[in-house]
């Protein structure tokens, strides 16, 4: 992947000196809030190694951030393959994100998706890309309407991969963006 530049970040494929951050975001009680389980060093070594290589494959997925003016990093955002939800149509498109706590509240993830929204539509071509999260996650949805994304309560789902032990993380919206709309907003905003 290219690395690429909104006015604060640069969007990148993983490092090494990433892992660290990746451990705590994957282990973080506020980050994982939505989430029924914690990645422990070596799981979330793993999974970098392995969304490093599905960016090095694929040409996107979900990248680190990094603050341009300090090299700060404060999480991933980026495109993805929701191959583990039956329920959405193959060749499914989402966004999605995860920050640091400290990082919240500064519109970073806005920031990075805006960026993935338009590689999605104008690079990749796509037609329409969705989002969702745990029905109680306000923080995840709110900025899900700040791109633009429409709430889809027809395709809402209990996500496959959450276990009867934690029904109240079961239950997810799903929230679209299509290119003609995505283009839209665009001009509108000029």
């Amino acid at each position: 992947m290219k690395p690429m530049r909104t006015e604060r970040l640069i969007l990148r494929n993983w490092e090494d000196r990433d892992r660290d951050l990746f451990h705590r975001i994957n282990s973080d009680e506020r980050v994982m809030e939505f989430f029924p389980f914690r990645r422990d060093r070596v799981a979330a070594d793993a999974k970098m190694d392995e969304l490093r290589g599905a960016i090095d494959r694929d040409g996107y997925g979900f990248a680190a951030a990094e603050i341009i003016a300090t090299g700060e990093r404060v999480g991933f955002v980026g495109l993805l393959d929701p191959d583990h939800v039956p329920s959405l149509p193959a060749g499914t498109i989402e966004i999605g994100w995860r920050l640091a706590p400290e990082y919240w509240g500064n519109g970073y993830v806005t920031e990075a998706s805006e960026a993935w929204l338009a590689y999605g539509f104008e690079t990749l071509g796509l037609g329409e890309i969705v989002s969702f999260a745990v029905e109680n996650n306000h923080r995840s949805t709110a900025v899900m309407r700040r791109l633009g994304m429409i709430a889809d309560p027809s395709a809402d789902f209990d996500h496959p991969s959450i276990p009867d032990s934690h029904p109240h993380l079961k239950r997810h919206v799903l929230y679209r963006l299509s290119r003609q709309d995505w283009q839209a907003r665009k001009r509108a905003a000029r």
